[in-house]
């Protein structure tokens, strides 16, 4: 078995997540929001230390073809956030869950648009087995994306929609961009890897990733 490497021990262990920018600017309401988890699982892979991240289906009405983690709404039969990011990560990408050490459940984030409050789980998995689509009408695509690749400068940008800028990624073929994006910033830079990149470079949202209303705001110049 491998074990987790020192940056991701170090940032499960850390008890001021709160207090991080994106974190303290995104606290769920004190009632009305939905309860989520996603699982950031990361892994040894061919290519060193890698995250599992999928692409969602195209033909989804919410969300399509972004690139999110496994995750899902928390069910009353769920462990807590934990069990529910495995379980949909079991239900995603056929992950066996206990290959899986939990290393840290994370503060939750409020996404506005969809009233969901999202805790990420952070976990570790010391003997990666293979994954894959479980359900194409679900899931497009399943990637392990190297850690490297994600603190490349040249694989680095500033996603652009409209009056939205945030940082986004150009990783195994995928466009990260949105809540995905901003996770994985945040947790490299909490983790203390991230390499100085150039955040003056704009790259407008590439079709495959916008949803219809998206498409219709950027046909009338609202998401240029």
């Amino acid at each position: 078995m491998t074990s987790a490497p020192a940056w991701l021990t170090r940032l499960a262990a850390r008890d001021d997540l709160r207090d991080h920018a994106w974190f303290a600017a995104h606290p769920p309401p004190r009632s009305g929001a939905r309860e989520s988890a996603v699982l950031v699982l990361f892994g040894p892979g061919e290519h060193g230390v890698d995250v599992v991240l999928t692409e969602r289906a195209h033909t989804l009405r919410a969300h399509p073809g972004q690139v999110s983690f496994p995750g899902g709404g928390v069910d009353p039969g769920d462990d807590g956030h934990a069990g529910a990011a495995l379980r949909e990560a079991q239900e995603e990408v056929g992950l066996d869950p206990e290959g899986v050490d939990v290393l840290a459940v994370l503060p939750p984030l409020y996404l506005t648009p969809s009233r969901n409050a999202v805790t990420p789980v952070v976990g570790w998995w010391p003997e990666p087995a293979p994954i894959g689509v479980v359900d194409r009408r679900e899931v497009a695509r399943v990637v392990r994306a190297p850690v490297d690749d994600l603190l490349d400068p040249a694989r680095r940008f500033t996603a652009v929609f409209g009056d939205y800028r945030a940082p986004g990624f150009e990783v195994s073929g995928l466009f990260v961009w949105g809540f995905t994006a901003m996770l994985l910033d945040s947790l490299l830079d909490l983790a203390g890897l991230t390499v100085p990149w150039d955040d003056t470079v704009e790259r407008g949202l590439p079709d495959s990733v916008m949803s219809p209303w998206m498409r219709t705001l950027a046909e009338h110049g609202e998401g240029a």
